[in-house]
């Protein structure tokens, strides 16, 4: 059995840049719901069993009382923010399990729904729909996989290493250090992708990254200015790396089975 997630919200925005306008008998524009309802009917297609689509029903989360300059729903085209609900409305109508967050993110919700149906012994392989580097913390082997469905690119755990140089666990505290400009949050000054992915290949974690300098086994230029910065904002970069983090403790479903797709007459 392959369970795919898929991120509804980076989906609508796709459709909605890609695709020319379209508006329906009462004006409203649907050319982006119209393009995410094609993209998964070629999924199924294509052998789709179980699928799951994630959206943030709220832009706004639990992260936005964390970090003042967490993203928020503001300056998004209405055209575009009005079809949210009309696409977990037709989904549902499709017969597509969707998790329309408030509290939490949509990508709180994949990373919840991958590690869920991951425990579950029937399930083969699964499959998170997204190229946001977010979710490539929630990556393990073979098992758990990302797919660009754009770009048509897998990455398991070995591919994620190779894009970002440290492993999927260390992903919250790559993030911590250069930033998330899409999520809203800066990093620490200096640190870079290059010299964050040489120190936590071979620290892991924050923590575990040595007060002195002199301790460190890596080559990274300006060391020392790397260290006192860390150790100036580490707070900041804690906080930073709990705005990464994504939750997997989001119960949003009892059966993997449940995310079978259920056709229903004239849909899809």
């Amino acid at each position: 059995m392959v369970i795919h997630v898929i991120d509804g919200t980076y989906e609508l925005f796709r459709h909605y840049y890609a695709l020319p306008s379209a508006r329906d008998a009462d004006g409203r524009e649907v050319a982006a719901v119209r393009g995410v309802l094609t993209s998964i009917r070629g999924l199924l297609r294509d052998g789709a069993t179980h699928i799951g689509v994630a959206t943030d029903h709220v832009i706004e989360s639990f992260r936005n009382g964390l970090w003042p300059g967490y993203k928020t729903g503001e300056g998004i085209d209405p055209d575009l923010f009005a079809q949210f609900p009309l696409l977990e409305e037709a989904l549902v109508a499709a017969g597509i399990t969707v998790w329309p967050m408030v509290e939490f993110e949509a990508d709180d919700a994949l990373a919840a729904a991958a590690a869920a149906a991951a425990a579950d012994p029937r399930v083969d392989r699964v499959i998170i729909c997204t190229p946001d580097k977010d979710l490539a913390q929630c990556v393990r082997g073979t098992r758990i996989v990302q797919l660009n469905r754009r770009t048509r690119t897998y990455f398991d755990e070995a591919g994620i290493v190779g894009k970002f140089g440290v492993r999927p666990e260390s992903i919250p505290d790559y993030l911590a250090l250069v930033g998330d400009a899409a999520d809203g949050f800066p990093g620490l000054p200096g640190w870079g992708a290059k010299s964050t992915a040489a120190v936590l290949a071979r620290y892991g974690h924050l923590e575990a990254i040595p007060a002195d300098p002199r301790d460190w086994n890596v080559s990274v230029a300006n060391p020392g200015k790397l260290a006192q910065i860390l150790e100036r904002d580490r707070d900041r970069a804690l906080l930073f790396r709990e705005l990464a983090t994504l939750r997997t403790d989001i119960a949003l479903f009892d059966d993997v089975e449940s995310l079978r797709w259920n056709p229903a007459p004239a849909n899809l």
